[in-house]
Formats: C-alpha cells, structure tokens, sequence
C-alpha cells in the first residue's frame, strides 16, 4: 500500500476521532530505534498557512488550538524532519498511543488499523515523505490533531460536568494540553512526563497482565462445604491453588488437594487484596473473590483509571485521603505513605459525600450537635416515649447561643422536627457519638473525622455503619500527627484533652489538605494490586458512561 494512499486512511479516520475526542494510551518504550532525529530546535521545513486553513475548515474539533500553536511556532513543522521523516518525539508519540494495545485498552477512537498501518510503514520500513508530497503537511496536521484528541481523553477524563454527574466533587486538575504539545515536540522524548497520577501508572501496568488472563478458562469455583480449612483435603482445595497460582498470590504450582500452610499463606495475601477478612480458609467470600472474570477486572480497573484522569498528577507532600471502598485513611508525609488505619464511613442511603478540602481544626472532648434527619427520626420520637433519654443519654437542650434549656419544660408532643426551635447535643464524655476528638475540615456536606465509642465495628470487613462522617480507628495517632510540629501539643497534653469535660479547639498552624475518594482499584504500599466492592454503586453509574452498560 502506497504512503500517501495510507494517509487518505488516516485523514477519514482521523476526521472521525477528532470529533469524538476520546481515547486512551500508554507511553512506553519505542518499538524500534527512531533517535535519528532529535530536535531541540525548530525545523527549517514550514506548512504554508494556507494548508493549515485548508485543513482546519474539514477538521473543526481543535481547530482553535491547531491553529494557535502553529502560529506560535511560525508555521515549522513539529513532527516530520527536514529528511521527510518522522521525528524521535513523533515516534515516542505514536508508540504511547501503538501500546494501548499491549495493555488491553483496544480503543479504536485513538489508534485504528489505517493508523497502525501508516505508523508501521513510516517507522519500520524506512519510508519517507518527499518534499512536495501533499501527504506530508496533511500527516503532519493529523498527528497534531490526534495529539490533542488522545490528550483529552487519556489525560484529562471526563468533562467537569460529567464527573458531577457521578457524585464527584473533587476539583479537577487542570492541564494545558498545548503546552504538553509543546513540551513533547520541542524536547527529548525522555524529557516528556505524561500529566497522570502514579497511580494512574500502576494500575495501567495491571492491564497487560490481566489481558493475558483474560485469554485463560475462567470457570466458576464451587464447594460442596461452607468451610475449608488447614489440614484439609479436597478437590474444591486444588481447584484454589490452581487459581491463585494464576493470580500470583500461591508462588509454586501445586495440584493436591491437601490445604497446606502455604495455601493458608497465599489465601490471607489475596484476602488481604480484596478486602475481605483475613482469615486464610475457603469460604463463600473467598470463592466469590476468585470467581470475577480478569474481564470484570480489567472494566474495573479501567473505570478507576478514569477516576484517576480528575485527580492531581502530583499531590501535595503531605495530605489526608480517605478511600471509601476500602474503609481506610491514609496519611501521607513527605510524598509517601507515613501510616493508616481502619474507618468506618456512610450506610448506602447516607453516603459518605466524594469531595476535598482542608484540615483546620482538632476539637477535644467535643459537643455532639444532633443533626436534623437523627434528631426527628431518633431522637423526638425517643423523648415523647420517655422524657429521661435524655439523660440516659447524656444530652442537653440548647439554644442557638449555647444558652440552657430545661427539657422538662418543653412540650415535646408538639415538636415534628421541622418546628424544633432548639439544638439538642451531647455533652462530652465516654457516650459521646464523636468519642474523645473529631477533626474539621469545614465544607458544605457537615462531614467530619471523628472518633466513636462503638471501636467493635473498625473489626468488621465491610465498615458501612456511618450516617456519612467518618469513623477513625486511631483517633489520638491522628491528633498527635496534626499537631506534630506543635511543640506546646505533647502527647501527655494530648490525652488530657482528650478525657476532659470541657470542648478545646485547636486551630492547626498549618491546614492539611483532605481528600474523601472513592476507588475500587489501586495499588498498596506494597505494590500489590487491590480490589473493593462498589459500596455505593458509582462504579456501575461510570460503567455505563465509559462502556454503555447496565
């Protein structure tokens, strides 16, 4: 096939994944050596403006931002050399985009099989473009485009609006994808950073892998018993190894069917992975686990690679995440992970709101103010039962200044809620709903970090039990953290306040930044790759935009 017949492939589809401006990508390693050409500098050759008109009056999708970085630049060529090749940054380009591929993204928006052929020809057989070959500019205003389509949609993600629309409030990060532009054609190709979280990276790695298992028989596993345990034999026993092995979690392959303290072993890693309690026996939860397809988790880990498209490249040095999936909060420091520990967030119905913001306070022995939905669903109704709940519960009746409110005065057959002229709280104390601290972040959804006296929950494997603030496993470690370049703030101080009958604010010297996200994919600290139930169904909603399933 003739290179300029391959470029009128490229020009139709070209056409037509700009107008989608969707896609997704990998950058790796050049499929061959294509550094004959290393451009720090502007190429001599020019597109004729007339050229670029010509072609932005059929292609209209960037044509704003095509037109403007070839002005920027006096019309030079940014992708085709003065010997009518392409460039090593060209090369490095379309290999990001050839990978997507290797790591079953198999998105025809970004790279179809016209494209493939052009690229192949041009990069492996030596071809070149003549100096008056029309070809050339419309190649090289193709690649332009398809620059800015693939960035759109590899990088940026989703529009603002439609991540709303999913119940995501975290600010999107902003990229500039012209500078990116600029920054590709005008530097090495090793010099070029891609505008993703690190672990955006990670997870795209996973992709190849499990492309390679999803080509793999993937039966379903069932056992006659509800228990499988250590020193036991059976074939449900082999039929586990088999798959872990495959999974990688079981190191050496082992077809007995005797339950092995290597299998114990190797069942409490993927436990652990999966988020499912950490026991190291075969039971329903396990084979359930076991049971999704790598399709399943290739869609999974492709919707969590989205949701990493909105999020900073480079988060700040230290900061507070909570993933809501998992049921953990991270504390960072210093650009790594300093420690975590177990919480408990929102019941479905209630959810845990997905959004950011900064730490500003720590509140010992705090007041708990009774929200609206508990106070006329909970509360009222327990206090025309028996006008001592009150004090069984340790509350008080306030006015909106703090002033005291005798209860018994009031005539509580009359209250609804709506009609409640009082706030009703909990005095500090070993009762108190927040415990002995909570940590404020003010924002528009009331949601909070605090500490509970119900501390047997943080040992449930799925910790949904919140009315949407979140439970934290290991208050007084947090407090201390907060305050750690607080001199005045010790840890004696610390536990003191804590167990006091008096609420103390403390307004941090310096805000942490907090971040409520919500992610079923990751990678741990450890490098290995993890998986949560969709708790609250967003995945299924971004399912359905990304894939257009149900």
């Amino acid at each position: 096939m003739s290179l300029r017949y391959m470029c009128h492939f490229l020009l139709l589809t070209t056409v037509v994944l700009s107008s989608c401006g969707e896609g997704r990508g990998r950058r790796k390693g050049r499929d061959r050596d294509t550094s004959h050409y290393t451009r720090q500098e502007y190429i001599d050759l020019k597109l004729d403006s007339n050229q670029v008109n010509g072609f932005l009056q059929r292609d209209t999708a960037y044509a704003e931002y095509i037109r403007d970085f070839y002005r920027q630049r006096d019309f030079h060529y940014a992708w085709i050399g003065n010997d009518g090749r392409l460039t090593e940054q060209a090369g490095n380009f379309i290999n990001m985009m050839k990978a997507d591929t290797d790591y079953g993204l198999n998105d025809s928006t970004i790279i179809s099989k016209p494209l493939r052929l052009l690229y192949d020809t041009l990069l492996m057989e030596g071809e070149r473009f003549r100096r008056n070959d029309k070809a050339m500019p419309r190649a090289e205003l193709l690649l332009t485009t398809q620059f800015f389509a693939y960035g759109n949609k590899v990088w940026s993600g989703l529009t603002s609006d439609s991540a709303k629309s999913l119940e995501w409030f975290i600010p999107r990060k902003k990229i500039n994808i012209q500078s990116l532009l600029d920054s590709m054609v005008n530097r090495p190709a090793s010099a070029f950073e891609e505008p993703v979280n690190k672990q955006y990276k990670l997870l795209r790695n996973e992709l190849k892998k499990l492309a390679v298992l999803d080509k793999t028989p993937w039966d379903s596993l069932e056992a006659s018993r509800k228990l499988y345990k250590q020193g036991e034999r059976d074939t449900i026993v082999a039929a586990v190894k088999q798959r872990l092995h495959i999974l990688g979690d079981l190191t050496a392959a082992d077809t007995s069917q005797l339950f092995t303290p290597v299998l114990d072993t190797a069942i409490r890693n993927f436990q652990d992975r999966m988020g499912l309690k950490r026991d190291g026996t075969i039971q329903l939860p396990l084979l359930n686990a076991l049971n999704v397809t790598p399709r399943k988790r290739i869609q999974q880990i492709l919707i969590n690679m989205e949701r990493l498209r909105w999020v900073p490249a480079e988060p700040p040095a230290e900061y507070l995440l909570v993933n809501i999936p998992a049921f953990k909060l991270y504390v960072y420091d210093n650009n790594k992970l300093d420690w975590s520990c177990n919480v408990v967030v929102g019941k479905p119905g209630t959810n845990t709101v997905i959004f950011s913001n900064e730490m500003k306070y720590v509140v010992f022995s705090p007041y708990w103010n009774v929200p609206p939905g508990i106070l006329v669903h909970e509360v009222l109704p327990a206090m025309k039962r028996s006008t001592g709940y009150l004090d069984r519960q340790n509350m008080e009746v306030v006015t909106g200044s703090g002033g005291p409110v005798n209860p018994g005065s009031l005539n509580w057959a009359k209250y609804s809620g709506g009609n409640f002229p009082y706030i009703i709280r909990q005095k500090p104390g070993g009762k108190n709903a927040l415990g002995k601290v909570k940590f404020l972040f003010p924002n528009e959804y009331n949601i909070y970090l605090h500490d509970t006296p119900s501390k047997g929950l943080f040992g449930e494997s799925k910790r949904t039990f919140s009315h949407g603030c979140i439970r934290v496993s290991e208050p007084q470690r947090l407090a201390e953290w907060l305050l750690r370049k607080d001199s005045a703030w010790t840890e004696q101080k610390i536990v003191a306040a804590m167990n006091g009958n008096k609420e103390k604010f403390i307004t941090l010297k310096e805000k942490v930044p907090v971040y409520i996200g919500y992610f079923t994919a990751f990678i741990d600290a450890d490098g290995r790759l993890n998986f949560r139930d969709d708790v609250y169904g967003h995945d299924a909603r971004l399912a359905a935009t990304l894939f257009g399933t149900k």
